[in-house]
Parts: C-alpha cells; sequence; structure tokens
C-alpha cells in the first residue's frame, strides 16, 4: 500500500525522513487492522448473515437492509487484506496497477461501496414510510428483499461504466473507442457522484423529515405496528457511522480527481501527503466491514436472542433438544387432559 523507493532515489534527507514516517505509521494501523478487526469484521458480519437468514419468519425490514449491508462487508473484508499487503508492498506482478486482477478488486470495491451506501439511504426512507404509514406494508420484508436485489443489480450496473473507464485505460490506445475513454478521472468522479452526493441528499431528505413526523403528537404514535424504538436509535447510529467513515474516501477522490484532471500539483511532498491521506481514508473504509456488525449487535435487542437460539440448534442438531422435548410433554399432556374432561362431558 506504501512505497518509499522512489524517495530513495533522491539526496533529500527530510523527503526522506517524512516517507518513512508515514510507511511506518500506516504499517501500524494496518497491522492493528489485520489483527484485530479484520476477523472480529468477518465472522461478526458472517454471524448477521446466518443469524437472520435461519430465523426469516422473525425477520424486520431493518434486518433486511443489514444482511445486505453485511453481505458486503463479507466481500470488503476479504479485500482488505489483498490491499493492504498490495502493490506498494510486494513485487508480484499480480498487483500491477493496470492488471486485470487488479480492475477486477477495484469494482468489487466499488461495488460493495455503493450497496452500503444505498442500503443505509433506503433504510432511512424506509423507516420514514413504516413511521408515517404503519400497517400499509409499504416497507415489508418482501419488498424490502426485491428492493436489496435492484440495489445489487443498479449498484453492478453503475459500475460498469467505471469498468469500461479503467478497462479502456489498460488497453492498447491503438482501439479508437477506448482511446477515447482513456480517462481514470471520469470513473472517479461518477463513483462519488454516485455514490456519495446522491445517497447523502436522499439520507439528509429522510432525515429531515423523520425528525418532522417525531415532533408531531398524533395517536398512531400508540400503534403496537410500529418499529420498535431502537430502530431509531440503530438508524441514526447507522448513519452516522457510515457516513463519517466513507467520506474521508469520497473527498479524496474527488480531490485526486480534480488534481489529475488539472495536473497542478508538483510538489513531491504535497504529493506524498495527499497519497498517505487517501491510504487512511481508504483504511477507514475498509473499517466500516469491522464497526457496523458490532453496532448492529450491541443496539438490537433482539439478535444476542436470535444467536443463542441458532447455538442451540447448532448444538442439539436433528435430536430434539431436552427444553423443546419437555414443552411437546407438557402440551401433549394438557391436550390429553381436555380430550378426558370432553369426554366426561359427553357422558353427562
Amino acid at each position: 500500500m506504501w512505497s518509499c523507493e522512489a524517495v530513495n532515489d533522491t539526496k533529500n534527507s527530510e523527503n526522506q525522513n517524512l516517507c518513512h514516517d508515514f510507511h511506518l505509521v500506516l504499517f501500524i494501523f494496518s497491522l492493528l487492522y489485520l489483527i484485530i478487526c479484520f476477523p472480529v469484521g468477518l465472522c461478526y458480519n458472517a454471524l448477521l448473515v446466518l443469524v437472520n437468514l435461519c430465523n426469516k419468519a422473525t425477520m424486520t425490514m431493518p434486518d433486511v437492509y443489514f444482511v445486505n449491508i453485511a453481505i458486503a462487508g463479507l466481500i470488503i473484508s476479504g479485500m482488505a487484506p489483498m490491499y493492504l499487503l498490495g502493490p506498494g508492498n510486494t513485487k508480484w506482478a499480480i498487483w500491477n496497477f493496470n492488471n486485470e486482477v487488479y480492475i477486477t478488486l477495484l469494482i468489487l470495491f466499488n461495488v460493495s461501496s455503493l450497496v452500503i451506501m444505498y442500503s443505509t439511504t433506503l433504510l432511512s426512507l424506509d423507516y420514514y414510510i413504516e413511521r408515517a404509514l404503519p400497517r400499509t406494508y409499504m416497507s415489508s420484508v418482501y419488498n424490502t428483499k426485491h428492493v436489496c436485489g435492484f440495489i445489487w443489480g443498479g449498484a453492478m450496473l453503475t459500475s460498469f461504466s467505471s469498468l469500461l473507464f479503467y478497462v479502456c485505460n489498460h488497453v492498447s490506445t491503438k482501439i479508437i473507442e477506448c482511446s477515447k475513454m482513456q480517462n481514470k478521472e471520469a470513473a472517479d468522479a461518477i463513483m462519488v457522484f454516485i455514490g456519495y452526493v446522491v445517497p447523502v441528499i436522499a439520507v439528509l431528505y429522510a432525515l429531515v423529515l423523520i425528525l418532522r413526523i417525531r415532533n408531531e403528537t398524533t395517536p398512531l404514535d400508540q400503534d403496537t405496528g410500529r418499529l420498535d424504538p431502537s430502530v431509531h436509535r440503530l438508524l441514526i447510529a447507522t448513519v452516522c457511522t457510515q457516513f463519517t467513515l466513507w467520506t474521508p474516501y469520497y473527498v479524496t477522490l474527488l480531490v485526486n480527481t480534480f488534481i489529475n484532471a488539472q495536473g497542478t500539483l508538483t510538489d513531491e511532498n504535497y504529493i506524498r501527503i495527499l497519497t498517505f491521506i487517501e491510504s487512511l481514508s481508504k483504511l477507514l473504509a475498509f473499517s466500516s466491514s469491522f464497526v457496523m456488525p458490532l453496532l448492529y449487535r450491541s443496539i438490537n435487542k433482539n439478535f444476542p436472542h436470535k444467536l443463542r437460539r441458532l447455538l442451540k440448534r447448532i448444538h442439539c442438531g436433528n435430536q430434539r433438544c431436552s427444553h423443546e422435548s419437555t414443552v411437546v410433554q407438557q402440551v401433549m399432556t394438557s391436550q390429553l387432559q381436555l380430550a378426558i374432561c370432553l369426554l366426561h362431558c359427553l357422558e353427562f
């Protein structure tokens, strides 16, 4: 992810010290991420998906969106070691920036980031619909599953335009169509607009509507069909966390787009500082796959119960558990007693 080879050829000791300091900071953060954040995030994302899919009958609308976010988090978590041990730290030909493997991983990262941002956005909008129109089933689990399917499809279609720019930047300039599309900055600008600007506007609009309806006292406030109050805390925490972790990445992407398009930045120190900030912002973006399942686990009060029930089911296997057999015996005994009472009544 970081290399000081270009600086080693110069005689400027200040540049060498600055580069090595940056390299040390990134190395420490990357090592902490790989040792702590990567395994914990991978396990918790997998648990979030497994627990909810094994309890489909009790899933709510927010659960579906968080399963969607967790699947995208698994993809990003799987890519994190490859990036942190990536091109700047290795001589492998597979890590060449113009290699097909690198382009594929970049597109997967873009798709996952779009899924995370739009799942968060639509969670906000659906929460407002559920608050404003309870029991209408407009934001039901059934509809949300189809919406999540459209999110993945839309993310892939959106990333396809970026894929064209990256591929055309890789292939030979002899192809006339691609020679006109060799512009990585255009692909980054598309990702900034679609992956960040649009979700920010939609989330702000949804939050304004939610705050407005929360300030209004209506008879519907006593409706038992409303979502659990903890969902509101989970929504606010999710939106704030996601945009806090992803904003630096998109800001640095936008800054790089303007700088590369104008080509005005020539100072090596500024270029190195900008590269350092860009690497840190990507590390923050990767850490979202570690933070989100922990946030879901700590706020959602139903998740621990579902997890314990799943662990008991796995422990018992195909055999009926002792507590379940006791319940069944109690039910059978009560039914037998009821049948005896009915027979006595018929005799009279």
